[in-house]
């Protein structure tokens, strides 16, 4: 016996939440399952807050920005629920920086997105609570913001369960089949058949593409973010403090106080690879010290550390997208953040219901296809700053 659908769902994190509402507000039937609970932190959408922003070393990748900003506000709309805190955004570029500013500015020039460009002694006369080296170029963006992770994650979920969807936690997929007319996927609460199938599944993504002889060259690391509190936390209240991203090898990003008197902030791209199923969640002393000693430097009055979580990056070699049907297999549809996708979440709920729709979007994902070099070349260098 199986259950029919017109849609399957697998990986309930922010992509395939948000996939699922997609699909559900559509009127078509959904199922999705996840191997863990919802709001599991065995992934990447769970704790506090995430980064909105449109600075981006692509004109595309801008433009996207723009269409995720549009959608985040439909989705407060829709759930009636306050979802993105504006608190602007400042990318901290040092003197010989790796991260090249040029492409950023040029970037947010050709869109039309408005910003300011300041020295380190101007940033300071504006946000005195960073000590930042001569030298430094500062990007300011007004509009930069925070959308909570786990919240978010959650309303994306309850949506797709009000507009009819099935989500099914605890329930991971054990075998994928192309049918030819559609899927068929193995649970153990049974079989489900499906017209297609999203499969946001993250770190287990090519656990659940073996079936159609898919494995991506994916690294996943086990990051951290640490909270630190300061002794005034007024100072990093969000209207006055804002987020920030130190562009440079190796990058960190932070964060004001955001529904509580603590800052946050993280190393981008900084922690071990590990395998999903047998990672630790204990605390990085070593990570920890190496964040905090740059967060001390450059924002020192941020106070000591009083606690850090666990989070997991799953990596694309070239750190872009995936977002596109299995080449040879167009009812398997792949959506996979690169660590860096759930400020495009509800964008990519949208672009990947078109994908198993219609088989086409209107957004020119091309750079997120699945036979790119960085996914087909063995010798393409892995690069992940952005």
């Amino acid at each position: 016996m199986s259950e029919r659908f017109d849609h399957a769902v697998v990986g309930l994190g922010a992509l395939g939440s948000a996939a699922a509402m997609e699909l559900a507000r559509r009127g078509r039937s959904v199922v999705g399952l996840d191997r863990f609970a919802l709001g599991h932190d065995r992934g990447a959408s769970h704790d506090t807050s995430r980064i909105l922003r449109h600075s981006y070393h692509t004109p595309a990748y801008v433009r996207l920005t723009q269409e995720a900003y549009a959608d985040w506000a439909r989705l407060e709309r829709d759930s009636a629920t306050s979802l993105v805190t504006t608190v602007g955004g400042l990318d901290l570029f040092p003197p010989d920086a790796a991260i090249a500013p040029k492409e950023y500015v040029e970037s947010l020039e050709a869109v039309g997105i408005d910003f300011e460009q300041l020295d380190a002694r101007e940033a300071a006369a504006r946000w005195p609570e960073f000590r930042l080296p001569e030298g430094t170029l500062v990007l300011h963006q007004r509009d930069a913001a925070i959308v909570p992770a786990a919240v978010g994650t959650a309303t994306m979920q309850q949506r797709a369960a009000w507009h009819g969807a099935v989500l099914r936690p605890e329930c991971p997929v054990t075998e994928l089949a192309d049918t030819g007319g559609g899927v068929r996927l193995r649970t153990p609460a049974g079989d489900v058949e499906a017209g297609s199938v999203v499969v946001c599944a993250d770190a287990w993504v090519n656990d659940v593409l073996a079936g159609v002889g898919v494995e991506l060259p994916l690294e996943t690391t086990l990051e951290q973010v640490t909270y630190f509190r300061p002794e005034d936390a007024s100072r990093f209240a969000p209207e006055r403090h804002p987020l920030w991203i130190w562009m440079d090898d190796p990058s960190y990003y932070g964060f004001p106080c955001y529904g509580e008197p603590t800052v946050k902030a993280a190393q981008d791209c900084g922690g071990p690879t590990v395998d999903p199923d047998a990672r630790t969640s204990e605390r990085d002393e070593a990570m920890e010290e190496r964040l905090a000693d740059h967060v001390r430097r450059v924002l020192p009055g941020s106070g000591d550390p009083v606690r850090s979580l666990r989070c997991q990056y799953t990596l694309t070699p070239d750190r872009d997208f995936v977002l596109a049907p299995v080449p040879g297999h167009d009812s398997v549809v792949v959506g996979l953040g690169a660590a860096h996708g759930f400020k495009f979440a509800p964008t990519f709920g949208r672009l990947l219901a078109d994908l198993a729709v219609e088989g086409d979007t209107t957004v020119d994902v091309t750079p997120f296809r699945l036979d790119r070099p960085a996914l087909t070349d063995p010798d393409y260098a892995a690069h992940w700053l952005v």
